[in-house]
């Protein structure tokens, strides 16, 4: 068996899953590249995997992102980075804060993408980081992020809506999972670790909600979105039918499928189809036209 090569820009042209390691804050970190195919997107979606904040969980993901990047034709960066308890808040964020550096400085020459949209995106606790890199990005003056994509993230460690969820046992395995990432209680109300926190929130990039009816991780999506769209941010919501969703792979079967891909897919859409097509709209006025929630049977 050959070793993977460790520089994205010498990927065989066509593979649709390829894995390198990039310099992140914490150390080396293992990225999977996904392409649609040998034409370059012209979006990267930097997409952070679900683990509790225990487990950086490329495998759990690896069937969605493959399905993201066929049906929504675009190129997908995928890393892992450092997880508690052996490395709680700010560990992560910093890493997935110098992939998102990384990534913007390559642009073009990075393999996929011509280098035009930077957009994040992520599940479960992947979610909770790439509604923080948008922040970061924010406030450390870069990179441009175009849009974020929030898929059941984990938003709220107070987990006090998740509660009342019927589906127990999972709100004790979230709050523990929360412990982990956030020993300190101190951390719990910094917005770089709950975004609900932040009180600045004008100018962030358009975003897409997706939660399931009855998931003790949908009150604190709702209320980041609600937040988010008082402060004048373009947001796309999409609720899937109530379910339990006991673990990663059940929630990254979840997304992987229809109707959370096909909203992917529509709020993608923007970013992905050239410039020309596109010459008096900008891809912000086309995403700030608001969709209303999806309903579930």
């Amino acid at each position: 068996m050959t070793s993977p090569p460790t520089n994205p820009d010498s990927l065989p042209r066509g593979q649709a899953d390829e894995t390198f390691e990039w310099p992140g804050a914490s150390g080396r970190l293992t990225l999977r590249l996904y392409t649609p195919g040998p034409k370059k997107s012209e979006a990267l979606l930097v997409f952070f995997p679900p683990g509790g904040f225990v487990v950086a969980d490329l495998d759990a993901a690896d069937d969605c992102l493959k399905s993201f990047a066929e049906e929504c034709q675009v190129t997908i960066l995928a890393p892992s980075y450092a997880v508690a308890p052996e490395h709680p808040f700010p560990a992560a964020i910093e890493d997935t804060h110098a992939v998102l550096k990384l990534a913007g400085s390559r642009g073009s020459r990075l393999r996929g993408w011509t280098g035009r949209h930077l957009v994040v995106g992520g599940i479960e606790a992947g979610g909770n980081l790439a509604a923080v890199s948008t922040l970061m990005a924010r406030d450390r003056l870069g990179p441009k992020v175009a849009g974020q994509v929030l898929l059941m993230p984990m938003l709220d460690p107070s987990m006090r809506e998740g509660r009342d969820s019927p589906y127990a046992p999972v709100p004790q395995a979230l709050t523990d999972a929360f412990r982990d990432y956030l020993p300190r209680a101190a951390d719990r109300v910094h917005p770089y670790a709950c975004p609900l926190e932040s009180s600045r929130l004008a100018g962030l990039p358009p975003a897409l909600f997706v939660y399931a009816d009855g998931d003790p991780l949908s009150a604190g999506a709702v209320a980041y979105a609600d937040k988010l769209e008082r402060a004048g941010v373009a947001v796309q919501r999409t609720v899937l039918p109530a379910s339990a969703l006991a673990n990663v792979e059940e929630r990254c079967e979840a997304a992987g499928s229809d109707p959370c891909c096909e909203a992917v897919k529509t709020f993608l859409a923007p970013f992905t189809v050239p410039a020309r097509s596109h010459p008096s709209k900008s891809v912000a006025s086309v995403l700030h036209k608001k969709t209303p929630e999806v309903p579930h049977d």
